[in-house]
């Protein structure tokens, strides 16, 4: 059977015929995955062999995995909390106020000096705008309500308009909402919360009943669905009158109304909260280079601030992290090159017995792998059983993502790849003669 030259030497060199080519292939295969279970069997006996010497090295691996974990796990729930309890406007809404988002002294007093949302603003934004589909407003104080002989203190009374309900995606769990007619009459009826409901009407029917705020007596035409709370402050506890009945009755030269403004789809958002600036800015007459005197936001807007806040958080997390992984990796390959020391004769013997450089140093690489990769994972349940404590003791949503758990264990197991390189590096080169003997 002949042989087929090498492409491109001639007939200078020759080639096995390409039927056992395969053969050869799978054996090499085999070879290396039989090599790389053998190894992995050495490494955990090694590892196992000093069980307290390998958890005292992981202490650092914990603690920055359990750090990273935790805090990320928080980070997430309190997104998703703010996202859903309080950056959550309604489908397609953002806010046009007076002040928009403060966040220095600064900018506060500065605000102060902005005119006032005025009734006429918000019905040239009604009347004029194409991209909304709706626009509520709202006007707002806290006081103490009664009735009978009941008391609540630190009610949200709030005068609003009809759709406000519609724009914020309010349930009616009894009677019904607002109507223009009272908008129009400026009726003295109210929409009252959960909490009002359990405090006055407890086993009772609300709807007819009078509830007093100030000198001034309102009929309860309905009731809303339970809302909750957001970071402790329950969302449940209003009184909605008419926008025109709040005006007459509990009215200021000082009022500012805040509009909810609803865009006609998501992907109008942009376009809408540019129309609006557009038009308040020409009414006031600002020149295009001043800053706004009014505040739009949406909730991106709110989700943005927020999570500019968390990523400060997490910095010193990560900050921390990185102490904890870089001692850890240190400690590991101390620990490393004492154990390169202790087994000089074993890995001369290996050696003699036909292990090559490459094997000697992938037993030890694996080794600091699964050291630091063991770390990791007690790191992960330390972490779990931390969030499980968080949520069961307090009100933080701690809630542990997926990607956090992947990218520990990434980061742990590489910390032990690469501060195990040099002393699989230093195994892999002593002398086998030597070595054998090292113990003689």
């Amino acid at each position: 059977m002949g042989v087929t030259p090498i492409e491109g030497l001639g007939n200078y060199g020759h080639v096995i015929p390409k039927a056992a080519r395969v053969p050869l292939t799978a054996g090499r295969f085999r070879s290396a995955v039989v090599t790389t279970i053998e190894t992995f069997k050495l490494a955990l006996d090694a590892l196992r062999a000093h069980k307290l010497r390998s958890f005292l090295t992981l202490l650092g691996v914990i603690l920055a995995v359990t750090t990273l974990v935790a805090v990320m796990s928080v980070v997430a729930g309190l997104n998703f909390y703010v996202a859903d309890k309080v950056a959550n406007l309604g489908a397609n809404v953002y806010v046009v106020d007076r002040f928009g988002i403060i966040t220095s002294n600064d900018e506060w007093i500065k605000a102060q000096k902005r005119p006032l949302i005025t009734m006429e603003e918000f019905s040239g934004l009604k009347t004029n705008m194409h991209t909304t589909s709706q626009i509520a407003a709202l006007l707002a104080t806290t006081t103490d309500v009664r009735s009978g002989n009941e008391l609540l203190e630190d009610v949200n009374l709030e005068g609003v308009t009809p759709n406000y309900s519609d724009v914020r995606s309010m349930n009616v769990a009894a009677g019904r909402f607002l109507t223009d007619a009272d908008e129009t009459h400026r009726s003295p009826v109210c929409f009252i919360g959960a909490d009002v409901v359990r405090k006055f009407f407890y086993n009772v029917d609300p709807i007819g009943k009078t509830i007093r705020a100030g000198s001034h007596s309102y009929v309860v035409i309905g009731v809303a669905e339970a809302i909750g709370s957001a970071f402790g402050q329950s969302q449940d506890r209003f009184l909605f009158i008419p926008l025109g009945t709040y005006r007459k009755e509990w009215g200021t030269q000082r009022d500012s109304l805040v509009l909810f403004a609803q865009a006609g789809n998501a992907e109008m958002m942009s376009s809408s909260e540019d129309e609006a600036r557009m038009l308040l800015r020409a009414w006031r007459h600002q020149p295009w280079s001043s800053a706004d005197s009014f505040g739009i936001l949406g909730s991106d807007s709110i989700m943005g601030l927020w999570k500019q806040l968390t990523g400060n958080i997490f910095m010193v997390a990560v900050g921390l992290t990185a102490v904890f992984l870089v001692v850890g990796g240190i400690v590991i390959m101390n620990i490393m090159l004492a154990s390169v020391t202790e087994r000089t004769r074993e890995i001369g013997l290996r050696r003699s017995l036909g292990a090559r450089k490459n094997h000697i140093l992938l037993q030890f690489v694996t080794e600091s792998s699964i050291l630091a990769s063991i770390g990791g994972l007690i790191g992960i349940g330390l972490a779990y059983a931390s969030v499980a404590l968080v949520r069961s003791v307090t009100s933080i949503p701690a809630r542990t993502p997926l990607y956090a758990v992947i990218l520990s264990l990434t980061v742990s197991t590489g910390v032990g790849l690469i501060f195990g390189i040099y002393p699989a590096m230093r195994a892999a080169n002593l002398d086998p003669i030597e070595a054998l003997r090292a113990d003689g």
